[in-house]
Order: C-alpha cells, then sequence, then structure tokens
C-alpha cells in the first residue's frame, strides 16, 4: 500500500491537497503536512497530480 508523502522543502501551502483529500492534508504553518495515510474516502493520486510544484508523492 503507498502512502502520501508531503516534501515541505517544495510546498508553498496553496491547499490544493487539503481541498481533494481534507482527510489526508491539512495545512499547518503554511505547509501541508499528512494527517492520516489513509485515502480511502478520496484519491490521493490526484493530489499529487493537482499540486502545481509536485510537492506531493506517494511512496
Amino acid at each position: 500500500m503507498t502512502k502520501p508523502v508531503v516534501n515541505q522543502d517544495l510546498c508553498i501551502g496553496c491547499g490544493t491537497c487539503e481541498s481533494l483529500c481534507p482527510s489526508v492534508f491539512k495545512i499547518e504553518d503554511g505547509k501541508s503536512h499528512v494527517i492520516s495515510e489513509s485515502c480511502d474516502d478520496c484519491d490521493c493520486q490526484e493530489s499529487v497530480d493537482s499540486c502545481p510544484v509536485g510537492a506531493i508523492s506517494l511512496e
């Protein structure tokens, strides 16, 4: 099973990932953080594909 990872150096805190997968991502202190590794009720791949700076990956 893959898990989402946010590269803190690349993240600009735009909030796209949080809007697409609010149960997995949360913006805190201007950066996205993974709050759950479970993508059961959203599509984390969409967050990866939608991140404008490529800061999210599935590992």
